[in-house]
């Protein structure tokens, strides 16, 4: 993994090209961050930075959180993100902006979608449904479970109902078009998963 970023989301508009084309973007408010701690192999078993993104005050955090940060004088996060890396050119405090990024560069983008609460099978995995007449009493139930007497029970990954969009999901390779470093906005190209101020984390596709 490389160094990236946490950001919001701010919402999607539309730019246009040298030849007229509409082009869906989506806007990111990204860092600025800050290193809260370093992780070397000899201590941890591996190596990695770790980022604090939006301050806030010590009431918002648990007792573990407040004196991590605080054995290095530092203020209080709100998100803290660690991040896999290999080259240590980096300090406890050190402040992470958009500059790590370029146009044209790839990333990949994680959020959590949006909640759809409780989603039948018809929805969620394209089922077919029953009749529609008046005798029927299966329109968009799921029917038999198939298991019968023997074995007696439901084997294990049958598709039923479930929650849907209470995963985070990640969409690779998005193509960043435009970087505003004074107001830490990130330009995509395309969209993302989740809402507006939605919490995002922006990392180079490898």
């Amino acid at each position: 993994m490389k160094l990236g970023l946490l950001g919001n989301k701010i919402g999607m508009t539309q730019l246009f090209d040298k030849k007229g084309n509409i082009i869906p973007v989506t806007i990111i408010k990204a860092g600025p961050c800050y290193i809260t701690q370093i992780k070397l192999e000899k201590d941890c078993g591996y190596n990695a930075i770790q980022l604090g993104y939006i301050e806030t005050n010590e009431k918002n955090l648990t007792k573990p959180e407040i004196w991590h940060l605080k054995k290095n004088n530092l203020i209080g996060y709100k998100h803290l993100k660690e991040y896999k890396i290999e080259n240590f050119i980096y300090n406890i405090g050190q402040e992470i902006k958009l500059d790590i990024f370029n146009i044209n560069q790839k990333v990949n983008i994680t959020s959590f979608p949006i909640g759809k609460g409780m989603t039948g099978n018809i929805k969620i995995h394209h089922f077919k449904r029953g009749p529609m007449a008046h005798g029927s009493k299966h329109h968009r139930l799921q029917g038999s479970l198939g298991a019968g007497t023997t074995p007696g029970r439901v084997f294990p990954g049958k598709k039923m109902p479930k929650r849907s969009g209470n995963k985070y999901k990640t969409i690779s390779n998005l193509t960043i078009i435009g970087l505003n470093l004074n107001e830490n906005l990130l330009i995509i190209k395309g969209s993302i998963p989740g809402k507006k101020g939605n919490l995002v984390n922006v990392i180079p596709s490898i």
